[in-house]
């Protein structure tokens, strides 16, 4: 049985994510722990998803903590020295939902994800009636957002003038992101921020595309910028005062540098993924940092390997992909509300243009090749050598996928997709159009030759 994605378990409810796999999931969870917080976002199932994650969590045993409406990253934090789960399925359409599990602030690794399926698959009963857990209510948002209102003020400072325009999707970032802002200082506007599973405002993934009246408003008004979220809260988009979406891995760099500069750490360091660009390296470094990559979806994991290593200086000050942000001094989370109050006080403190001034955006493309599924392990072999026959100037990287770096920092990844039939491409350069071209006939070539 694998259920968990990279992301926890998301699905339609009525047929995946149902009552009876969530009563269940609760009781394999409640083999963990003694306590849990339960959060949900603002989806129409999700109420009745708790009431089933409650009976069985406690009838494994477990005490169980309501929380409510919440977004992810509160309930992250509310499940510091003990247990979470929150159900959401993020920026899915609204007839899904689903899970994320958290021990002690930080999502399960993999190991606890296939411990959870296991004990699916040996079908747990319930423990003896008079040992099953209690069920009691409480409460978390106010305490979060004044620890993140705190936390912003000292590493990044107050917004105070700064004009911010937040779309909220309907989702739960409404009960959090305007509020800190405000009480940072900012002058703040809302849009959708009112709590609607059907999501009526705009889909719940924020895009170029569906953050359009959001990029309308801040150009028409008198905007220093604006800030789109997705359903639970736990993804940020930026956009700049003309409207424009600002690339997410210039908003990286951004958050990165002031850590970096920021840091009595001896080797201040950032952690981020392979398709990041090479303009978070060059921030970094100029700051006093080192970059180091780990795979998508593995930022927990790397964050682990880097503090185990003992004879290593290395202190993890920023850990992020694109989209996705942790804060490592506030906690072990993907925190966009953390984000926004950072990026609004930077704003704030030195405009737009001048936290842009120094980094070098360069054209960014991203294209899929369609590589059936059993021919991906021998394309990729294929392609180490291919590529490196093809770029005989680039340094090469192989840990994860084949990643080309070229001497004036402009980059290339090939990686196989782990969930469809495609090898991805992700490549910034100043000539990405040929750049692209050339890996993609490379990879064209070995896939025919494989088959």
């Amino acid at each position: 049985m694998e259920l968990f994605g990279t992301a926890g378990i998301r699905g339609p409810a009525q047929s995946e994510v149902t009552p009876a796999l969530v009563v269940s999931l609760g009781r394999a969870a409640a083999e963990d722990g003694t306590e849990f917080v339960i959060g949900r976002d603002g989806r129409e199932t999700g109420q009745t998803l708790s009431f089933a994650l409650n009976a069985g969590l406690q009838s494994g045993g477990a005490d169980v903590i309501q929380l409510g409406q919440v977004p992810t990253p509160a309930l992250a934090f509310a499940s510091r020295g003990r247990r979470g789960i929150m159900i959401t399925a993020s920026h899915n359409p609204p007839a899904d939902n689903g899970l994320k599990f958290f021990v002690d602030g930080a999502e399960y690794d993999r190991n606890a994800e296939r411990r959870l399926e296991s004990r699916l698959e040996s079908e747990i009963s319930p423990i003896g009636w008079d040992q099953w857990g209690a069920r009691t209510s409480g409460t978390v948002l106010e305490t979060y957002r004044a620890a993140v209102s705190s936390y912003v003020r000292e590493k990044a400072g107050i917004c105070d003038g700064v004009r911010v325009a937040v779309d909220c999707g309907n989702g739960v970032s409404s009960l959090v992101t305007p509020q800190i802002l405000e009480e940072l200082g900012a002058t703040v506007r809302t849009l959708n921020a009112n709590i609607d599973g059907h999501f009526p405002g705009r889909e719940s993934k924020p895009t170029p595309e569906t953050l359009r009246d959001l990029s309308a408003f801040v150009a028409d008004g008198p905007f220093d910028l604006g800030i789109g979220h997705d359903g639970d809260g736990d993804r940020i988009v930026v956009i700049d005062s003309s409207g424009e979406v600002v690339h997410e891995d210039t908003v990286l760099a951004i958050i990165a540098r002031q850590y970096t500069k920021t840091s009595n750490a001896i080797e201040p360091t950032v952690i981020t993924t392979p398709n990041a660009s090479g303009r978070i390296d060059e921030q970094v470094e100029a700051a006093g940092g080192w970059v180091r990559r780990v795979p998508l979806g593995g930022l927990h994991e790397g964050i682990t390997a880097i503090e185990d290593q003992t004879d290593s200086d290395a202190t993890i000050v920023f850990a992020a992909e694109p989209w996705k942000h942790l804060h490592t001094d506030f906690g072990a989370w993907i925190d966009a509300t953390v984000s926004a109050g950072m990026i609004t006080a930077l704003v704030g403190k030195h405009g737009f243009a001048a936290l842009r001034e120094s980094i070098t955006e360069r054209p960014y493309r991203k294209i899929n090749v369609e590589c059936p599924d059993e021919h991906k392990l021998a394309v990729m072999g294929a392609l180490q050598s291919r590529l490196a026959e093809t770029f005989s100037e680039a340094d090469i990287e192989t840990e994860y996928g084949v990643r080309l770096s070229f001497s004036d920092n402009s980059w290339v990844l090939v990686r196989p997709s782990g969930t469809e039939p495609y090898i991805r491409v992700y490549a910034e350069s100043d000539t990405v159009e040929q750049l692209v071209g050339t890996v993609r006939q490379t990879i064209e070539r070995a896939i025919a030759e494989t088959h």
